[in-house]
């Protein structure tokens, strides 16, 4: 099994889960984060006040699935989010050793 983890925009959240509804993917794990990256930051004025604004609010997307789906999901995603700007995301793809459905006892690919 494996882990896909995508860092991408806010905006791009709804269109991402859509797309990967349309592959059949239902199960995932929303978080939201701030990073820094190549984006770096922006300033904001406020009551005649700079402000710099290092982080930058990102969505991370989590889906654990068999390896076999690794690379259609990952087309996806790129399908979803791409703009071809700064500030895309990455996605980070590592094993998973073992899933355990807490409720059932189920574990491995039936767990999912």
């Amino acid at each position: 099994m494996k882990r896909i983890e995508a860092i991408i925009r806010p905006d791009k959240t709804d269109r991402l889960i859509d797309r990967l509804e349309e592959i059949g993917i239902s199960g995932l794990n929303i978080t939201e984060i701030k990073g820094y990256g190549a984006q770096k930051g922006h300033s904001e004025t406020y009551r005649g006040v700079t402000y710099r604004i290092r982080l930058r609010k990102k969505i991370k997307v989590e889906i654990i699935v068999e390896y076999t789906d690794v690379d259609r999901i990952v087309e996806a995603i790129k399908e979803a989010v791409q703009t071809g700007e700064v500030g895309d995301g990455k996605i980070f793809i590592s094993d998973i050793e073992n899933v355990i459905r807490i409720r059932t006892g189920e574990e491995g690919a039936v767990a999912l």
